[in-house]
C-alpha cells in the first residue's frame, strides 16, 4: 500500500498531461461554437459548479478557509491565466503563441528558489535542462510570426500560472485546508472576473448545439474541475518547480493529438523537443526510483528529495 501511494503523484501527472493535452484539440473545436471569452467563462463556471456538487455529495466542508489567499490563487491561476491565454489566442491565433504558456516551468523555477526555498540540486539540473530545451525546440521562439503583443499575452498567462502555483504552495505550508475545497473556491472566485468580462466584451452569441454541450461538459468536469484538483494535489506532494517541469508532458500530448486529429505533419524540431522532454521526465522518475532504493524508509518526492 505504501509503495502504491508513493506513485500516486506520478499517476496523477500522467492523467493530468493526457487530459490537458487533448483539451487543446477540444478547445479548437469548441471555439467554432462559442466566442473566446464566453467559452472561458462557461468552462470555469461549469468547473466550479461540478466541484461544489461533488463537495456536497461526499460531505466535504464548503467553508471558505483563508479567503484572501484563496482569492489570490483564483485571480492568478484561474482568472488571470484564462484571460491572458484567451486574449493571446484572439491576437495571435492558436499557433505557437498559445504554447508560450508552457514557459510556466521556467518562471516557477525562478520564483520557487527565493520564495519557497526549493532548490534544484545535482542531477536534477540535467532533467531540468533536457525538459526546458525540449520546450524551446517545440516553441521555436526564433521563428514566431505572431505579433509581439500576442507573445506578451502568452508570457503573461505563463506568469499568472506560475504565480498561482507559488501562492498555493505557500498557502498549503501555513494553513490546513482541504484540497478539493480549495480547488472549488479558487474556481468560483476565478470564474467571477471571467463572467464579468464575457458580459462586457462584445462577442457573438454561443451556439448551444449538442456537440458544443458535449465539449463544454468534458472541459468543465474533466479538464477544469478534475485537472485543477489534480494539479493542487501534485503541488501538495512535490516541489513546485518539479511539478511544473513534469506537466510539460501536456504540450507533447497536445502536439501529438493535434497532429493526429487534424492530419498535420510533424516537424523535425517538434520531434526533437518531444524526445528531450520525454528524456527529462524519465530522468526525474529514475532519480526518484534510485532515491527510494537507497532509503526506502523515507518519503521522497518525484525527484528524490526528502519530504
Amino acid at each position: 500500500m505504501h509503495s502504491y501511494r508513493r506513485w500516486l503523484p506520478a499517476i496523477a501527472l500522467v492523467v493530468l498531461s493526457l487530459t490537458w493535452g487533448y483539451t487543446w484539440v477540444l478547445a479548437k473545436q469548441g471555439l467554432q461554437y462559442a466566442p473566446p471569452f464566453a467559452f472561458a467563462a462557461e468552462r470555469c463556471v461549469g468547473g466550479a459548479l461540478s466541484l461544489l456538487i461533488v463537495l456536497k455529495l461526499i460531505g466535504k466542508p464548503l467553508k471558505l478557509v483563508a479567503p484572501f489567499q484563496t482569492l489570490g490563487v483564483g485571480l492568478t491561476q484561474v482568472a488571470g491565466f484564462m484571460i491572458f491565454q484567451t486574449w493571446a489566442l484572439v491576437e495571435g491565433g492558436p499557433g505557437k503563441t498559445a504554447v508560450l504558456i508552457f514557459t510556466m516551468p521556467i518562471w516557477t523555477l525562478l520564483l520557487a528558489w527565493p520564495l519557497l526555498g526549493e532548490r534544484v540540486r545535482g542531477k536534477q539540473w540535467l532533467a531540468a535542462a533536457s525538459t526546458l530545451t525540449g520546450l524551446l525546440m517545440i516553441i521555436e521562439p526564433w521563428d514566431m510570426h505572431a505579433s509581439l503583443f500576442s507573445k506578451f499575452l502568452g508570457l503573461m498567462a505563463a506568469l499568472c500560472w506560475a504565480s498561482g502555483t507559488i501562492l498555493i504552495k505557500r498557502l498549503r505550508a501555513t494553513t490546513p485546508v482541504d484540497l478539493l475545497t480549495l480547488t472549488a473556491w479558487q474556481m468560483v472566485l476565478g470564474a467571477v472576473p471571467l463572467v464579468v468580462l464575457s458580459l462586457f466584451v462584445a462577442e457573438p452569441a454561443t451556439q448551444w448545439t449538442p456537440h458544443y454541450v458535449g465539449i463544454l461538459g468534458f472541459m468543465s468536469v474533466a479538464s477544469t474541475a478534475m485537472c485543477w484538483w489534480l494539479w493542487i494535489y501534485i503541488l501538495d506532494r512535490v516541489p513546485a518547480w518539479e511539478a511544473s517541469l513534469s506537466v510539460l508532458g501536456t504540450p507533447v500530448v497536445a502536439i501529438l493529438s493535434s497532429r493526429l486529429t487534424f492530419g498535420e505533419e510533424f516537424k523535425v524540431t517538434e520531434v526533437a523537443g518531444i524526445v528531450l522532454i520525454g528524456s527529462g521526465l524519465v530522468l526525474l522518475s529514475l532519480l526518484s526510483w534510485a532515491a527510494s532504493r537507497r532509503n526506502p524508509g523515507a518519503h521522497r518526492d518525484l525527484a528524490g528529495e526528502k519530504k
